[in-house]
């Protein structure tokens, strides 16, 4: 099992941070007496971010400590407001760029003891859940808020609902981790903003360290499915009027499937109907979600009927090197790579960093379409000339997570496109490429151990 990216790294500054606050807590406390101890310290930022989803924009808060918080919403513009204790937040204070519903979002202090994160959407939005997630695999406790877009007249509607009855903060600090959900912090009153009544899960108490997980309870690695196309855009037009996006829709829910029945992986797909999602926002929602391989499903057309057969792409390297380029600019060296900040990095290093890193994905990335076609190739035709191909597709160009896109046949091919339409066929595909990323994860743990 491959390690997860960048929880090191966030599980080192939450010990830092929380070191910082307890190193100033102890001085203070040094000059007093015993018995007029410090304040305890305040919990810790370790890591703020906004992923992208087919339905909705999320935003995890991993912090050193849960706390109780409130959503509200307001209008004119139309923002979405998160209250929680006072934290300790390096840089939170400037505004940040958004992603999808959110175009920035910034944090002030709202009152004495009170923190106000403020996010400005690019429409009516509201909260569609709002949960912790207690600390686990090396991360720290997590506030997780997912905002989806709504109609002014829902807006209206969620604004008008009755917020839950207050009590005070002092109580909600003071309160240990139950089975109870947390209460929530006083609503402020700020002008036009109503209170919108969220369930708050509690999270889970954190267990003192105790010895590392036995193997069976390592999380399993997660297998992120792209379906090609979708919405507006149709992909190939092939014989008989038919659409390479419903294709590609099925043959991702059966790989699904049949992943899923291993027991063995997690399985995600960029989407799961018919709905428009961009290119990079294909590559940020793999890496939002931590995945350990991206698998793009396509089926091509040319003008040509006798062309067919299956073949994978992964990416040039002349791609890769603008790629790089690229995400060496200075406004995107931020969480380039698996959760590191390169914005103080010259643009020579970052530019090297990148790099190295994305020579090793496509490492990974080439090993994988090797064991696709020698699987694959055993149901299915492989086109006859170099069925592993390399070029410069967007999908492809995540620096930390092994991608590979599977053309799996030609529509404009008649025999091809009935294959494609046929059950049997997919559950074929399916089994071959549920071979493939077993034998993958089999050679990435030997790897590892080498």
């Amino acid at each position: 099992m491959p390690a997860r990216r960048g929880t090191g790294s966030r599980a080192l500054v939450a010990a830092l941070l929380v070191a910082l606050a307890l190193g100033v807590s102890g001085s203070a406390a040094a000059q007093t007496t015993a018995a007029l101890p410090g304040p305890p310290p305040k919990p810790a930022v370790v890591d703020a971010r906004l992923g992208l989803h087919p339905d909705k924009t999320r935003f995890v808060l991993e912090l050193s400590d849960a706390v109780p918080f409130t959503v509200t919403v307001a209008a004119n513009p139309y923002r979405i407001l998160v209250d929680l204790p006072e934290l300790i937040w390096p840089g939170g204070g400037v505004p940040m760029e958004g992603k999808g519903l959110v175009s920035r979002y910034r944090y002030a202090v709202a009152e004495p003891g009170t923190l106000r994160v403020s996010f400005e959407t690019v429409g009516p939005a509201k909260v569609r859940e709002a949960y912790w997630l207690p600390a686990r695999d090396g991360h720290q406790p997590r506030l997780v808020l997912d905002l989806e877009r709504v109609t002014p007249a829902d807006f209206q509607r969620v604004a008008a609902a009755a917020p839950p009855e207050p009590k005070s903060a002092a109580r909600a600090a003071n309160a240990t981790p139950s089975p109870a959900p947390f209460a929530p912090l006083p609503s402020l009153p700020p002008a036009q903003v109503v209170p919108v009544a969220i369930p708050v899960a509690p999270p889970v108490a954190t267990a003192p360290p105790a010895a590392p997980k036995a193997p069976s309870l390592v999380e399993k690695p997660l297998v992120m499915l792209d379906p090609g196309h979708g919405g507006a855009d149709p992909g190939a037009v092939g014989v008989g009027g038919l659409h390479e996006k419903d294709i590609t829709l099925a043959a991702a829910k059966e790989a699904k499937r049949q992943l899923e029945a291993t027991g063995r992986y997690r399985v995600r797909l960029t989407r799961d109907k018919d709905v428009f999602v961009r290119l990079r926002d294909r590559v940020a929602i793999a890496r939002e979600a931590d995945a350990d391989l991206f698998i793009s499903l396509h089926a091509d057309s040319i003008g040509s009927g006798s062309m067919r057969g299956l073949s994978i792409y992964t990416l040039s390297d002349k791609a890769s090197d603008r790629e790089a380029e690229m995400l060496a600019a200075k406004e995107n060296r931020a969480d380039a790579i698996a959760g590191m900040d390169l914005s103080g990095e010259n643009q020579l290093v970052a530019s090297i960093l990148i790099d190295l890193a994305q020579r090793d994905t496509m490492n990974h990335s080439k090993r994988f379409a090797k064991l696709a076609l020698d699987n694959l190739g055993r149901e299915v035709t492989l086109i006859p000339s170099k069925p592993h191909r390399q070029a410069g597709f967007a999908v492809l160009t995540a620096p930390d997570v092994p991608s590979a896109l599977i053309e799996m046949g030609y529509l404009s091919s008649k025999q091809d496109a009935n294959l494609l339409v046929s059950a049997g066929h997919r559950e074929k595909l399916g089994r071959a490429l549920a071979r493939t990323i077993d034998a993958y994860f089999k050679w990435l743990s030997g790897a590892k151990r080498d």
